[in-house]
């Protein structure tokens, strides 16, 4: 059985910042799952047995290579896809997240092509599908 497809998958998404109003996007790159040459902010599946805050510092940490200095609870949403002709099913925990910029750095080489500093009125085109519906529901606390 797979999470998203024969149940319901929990992820953490979170909007890395600076604290000076630019975020964090990476480029997906032509060897990650879906959306290739999307850009998009940081995620990842909420493991078994393992706190959200830990879910977040351990993903964090993966994509990135730096730790977390502050989380904030922004809300969640609701996603349905439809991923190569499957539907997926997914409950999104969005969080605000604060790193150090000077530390952030490719972690995963094999998901991302690049990372940028970005206001949201400048974020990237082509972006993730849910990338533009999160900035919808989030846009007065980014």
């Amino acid at each position: 059985m797979r999470k998203d497809i024969d149940y319901l998958g929990i992820s953490v998404v979170f909007f890395c910042h600076d604290g000076k109003c630019k975020f964090l996007l990476a480029k997906r790159s032509k060897d990650c799952r879906d959306e290739q040459g999307c850009w998009d902010v940081g995620g990842g599946a909420v493991d078994v047995h393992i706190s959200i805050e830990e879910a977040i510092r351990k993903e964090v940490k993966e994509e990135y290579c730096t730790e977390v200095l502050k989380i904030e609870f922004l809300g969640y949403r609701d996603v349905h896809r439809v991923v190569d002709g499957v539907k997926t099913h997914w409950l999104a925990l969005d969080f605000k997240v604060k790193i150090d910029p000077s530390a952030a750095k490719i972690g995963e080489p094999h998901k991302f092509d690049e990372l940028g500093w970005f206001s949201p009125d400048s974020f990237p085109t082509p972006m993730h599908s849910q990338l533009p519906v999160a900035l919808n529901s989030y846009k007065h606390l980014l």
